[in-house]
């Protein structure tokens, strides 16, 4: 482990508010892959921690295609992108939250043959929403934009994109823009379009390479740093900062390695990158221009177990989980492990914070609960007994879990 030395100062980071609607954006929505502000960390408190596929089941839906994207909420709509047909449509989906049952269905075409790896179908990236409309990104296929009847509000085709594993990010909504980052592989790009029409507001290019051993997969995550807004995404070797109005790079961090499967981590003032195939995680302190790589890094830990699944940050601490099956628990300003416990199968989830709790999810199916604590203690394991990758999904008491047959809508809504 490489420690920098602390920064003098004190820099008051916010997460930016970024979902503008015509309506308050309610605390019980879940209107993204990790939420509104980004962090995967939820304000709902009274979450179900034990469930199994006949027990505490509101409703369950059968899907059409198997899919590692995450369910999406605004009051009584849940959205949901799905591959049919081994991707050659990209599939739109509203169901009714009271009861599973599927209201629209919209379709975008791409019969071209197009690569991706086995453990990554098409339609990975989760759709996101305003309130209004829904947007999602389906790689190669273009970027959509629905109403909530399911009428199409504009769909832009911006190129094929080419990369052996395929592609598998989110969009991103600031102010009037939805940016998403359109890679990896050829050509990979940050684009903004605007909220309303489509258009292109700017277009920043990346450096693309199709290799099974280059690329991210990260979607990224806005934060207000000491009075402006910053866009912040986790790229090969390097965390990059930019101006989300234009799009031109604020400052970027070296120390990540050449791929990228999880989106940046935020909190405590500090953002940490972590990097896929038993590569480089660090942290940065946020605030600053230029090469940050000396001035701000905290910490470097150059080899790691693999990772897939974005961690969250709760206070002090850094929660990750490995693909090896191992939850960890770090402190995120040093580095430093403070427990690692195995739960068991291939953890290839997201990590969610709520109520004082962290759910996760392995490929086998089960969902564990734990303490969000320094102090290690496992609540439940939930056996969904279906292959699953998807991140769980909280809003307004209840938990959305989408495995590669089914969305399950567990517990009892408490609004």
């Amino acid at each position: 482990m490489v420690l920098v030395p602390r920064i003098a100062g004190r820099l008051v980071v916010v997460i930016a508010v970024i979902f503008s609607t015509t309506s308050p954006l309610s605390a019980s929505n879940w209107p993204a892959w990790r939420g509104p502000d980004g962090t995967g960390r939820s304000h709902e408190q009274n979450l179900p921690v034990t469930w199994s596929p006949t027990d505490n089941v509101t409703w369950k839906t059968p899907l059409p295609g198997e899919g590692n994207s995450t369910p999406i909420t605004w009051n009584d709509r849940v959205f949901l992108t799905c591959p049919v047909d081994g991707g050659k449509i990209r599939r739109l989906i509203c169901l009714d939250r009271t009861n599973g049952k599927i209201l629209w269905t919209h379709d975008v075409p791409f019969p071209g043959k197009e690569t991706t790896h086995r453990d990554n179908p098409f339609c990975s990236g989760s759709p996101t929403t305003d309130g209004k409309r829904v947007y999602a990104s389906f790689g190669s296929a273009g970027v959509l934009a629905c109403d909530f009847e399911g009428n199409v509000v504009w769909h832009r085709k911006l190129g094929k994109l080419t990369h052996v594993f395929g592609q598998a990010t989110t969009p991103v909504l600031y102010k009037n823009l939805v940016i998403v980052h359109r890679g990896p592989g050829v050509k990979t790009h940050l684009v903004a379009l605007n909220r309303q029409t489509g258009a292109t507001v700017w277009d920043t290019p990346e450096f693309a390479k199709n290799s099974n051993l280059y690329g991210s997969w990260s979607t990224p995550v806005i934060v207000r740093v000491g009075g402006r807004d910053e866009l912040i995404v986790t790229m090969p070797r390097e965390i990059k900062g930019y101006d989300p109005t234009t799009g031109k790079e604020l400052w970027k961090c070296g120390g990540l390695g050449t791929e990228i499967y999880t989106m940046p981590t935020i909190g405590n003032g500090l953002v940490v990158g972590i990097s896929g195939h038993q590569g480089p995680a660090m942290a940065v302190k946020l605030g600053g221009r230029g090469d940050l790589t000396e001035s701000n890094r905290l910490w470097l830990t150059a080899k790691n177990q693999q990772r897939v699944g974005s961690g969250v940050i709760v206070g002090d601490h850094l929660y990750v989980s490995n693909a090896t099956g191992i939850a960890q628990c770090i402190d995120a300003r040093t580095g430093k492990v403070v427990w690692a416990k195995r739960l068991g199968g291939t953890l290839w989830g997201t990590m969610l914070a709520a109520g004082g709790r962290l759910y996760v999810g392995n490929k086998e199916g089960d969902v564990f609960v734990l303490a969000a604590s320094p102090e290690y203690k496992l609540l439940a394991r939930n056996r969904m007994g279906e292959h699953m990758k998807a991140a769980v999904a909280p809003s307004d008491g209840q938990l959305f879990v989408r495995t590669y047959k089914t969305i399950y809508c567990i517990g009892k809504r408490t609004r």
